[in-house]
């Protein structure tokens, strides 16, 4: 398997309107699975996670010609994508005219119906703990501990501080091993 042209590459052949076309499928290909799952750990269904990945490379597209080049292209595709990720989660939050305590509590359930998941007992009940986090914390526990970003990383992507960053994630820390620590 060809390994995949370099960001830089893929931005300059975008700026050409005839591999335009080209060179979205190549980005796509490159980052639509990392995007994916960084979506789907926040909206944590599987359909919803696909149409917010969707809206996520459509912004990407017509965004795509205007990209400063002041972070590095994941870093900025990333923000999109926890952006209409928390937009996505807002407007449901809304729609289903629910408090955030009453979406917490029923989101955990879903894990265990999901086919898509196929941890064990103890991935699950991980899972389920993390789905209890205020988002801001679940944002950042997840970027930190699932997707291995640096603090540097997530605080350009959230445009939060890092020190804020290291006090979301303890506190997460700290949720997680007490509900762990339960049974």
């Amino acid at each position: 398997m060809p390994e995949p042209p370099d960001d830089q590459l893929l931005i300059e052949m975008f700026a050409v309107p005839e591999k335009r076309n080209q060179a979205f499928k190549l980005l796509m290909e490159k980052y639509q699975r990392r995007i994916y799952f960084h979506i789907r750990k926040m909206v944590i269904d599987h359909d919803d996670a696909d149409d917010v990945t969707q809206n996520t490379f459509i912004k990407i597209y017509y965004g795509l010609e205007n990209f400063r080049g002041e972070s590095q292209l994941f870093t900025w595709m990333y923000r999109i994508a926890t952006n209409e990720s928390l937009v996505f989660l807002n407007a449901k939050k809304k729609r289903n005219s629910i408090s955030i305590d009453e979406s917490e509590i029923s989101l955990p359930a879903h894990h265990d119906h999901d086919p898509l998941l196929s941890g064990d007992k103890m991935e699950r009940k991980l899972l389920k703990a993390i789905d209890t986090l205020p988002d801001k914390q679940k944002l950042v526990f997840n970027m930190k501990y699932f997707d291995n970003l640096k603090y540097e990383e997530i605080s350009e992507i959230l445009g939060t501080s890092v020190g804020a960053l290291k006090a979301s994630f303890f506190h997460a820390v700290n949720k997680i091993e007490k509900i762990l620590g339960e049974d």
